[in-house]
């Protein structure tokens, strides 16, 4: 099963039309979300999805990110095999949304 994918400006476009489109799971490491996050994120690290399933919902549309979207994928993936109905990869990860789509994030 391919996880489906979303371009950095395509994710802020349909963000700009409805802030409310997709829940946005963040999952990396603590450290690194305090040096650079994006705007309305839930960080949920890695290694802790499997335990916080719950506080997901199987409905929404969730975009999973993380540095530079293989964490992301592989925990799309998983999200998927778990019975979550729409999920997408943030392409490219933080680091792509904050050179193509808001450079006040910081780039590590």
């Amino acid at each position: 099963m391919a996880i489906t994918q979303i371009s950095p400006t395509s994710l802020q476009q349909q963000l700009l039309e409805n802030v409310q489109a997709y829940f946005l799971l963040d999952v990396r490491e603590p450290f690194e979300y305090q040096i650079a996050s994006m705007d309305g994120t839930v960080l949920i690290p890695m290694n802790q999805v499997p335990e916080r399933l719950t506080e997901l919902d199987k409905e929404q549309a969730i975009v999973v990110i993380c540095h530079h979207g293989m964490r992301s994928e592989n925990v799309a993936y998983y999200l998927d095999q778990q019975g979550f109905s729409q999920v997408f990869n943030l392409t490219g990860g933080i680091d792509a949304w904050a050179r193509s789509c808001d450079s006040k994030v910081a780039l590590y």
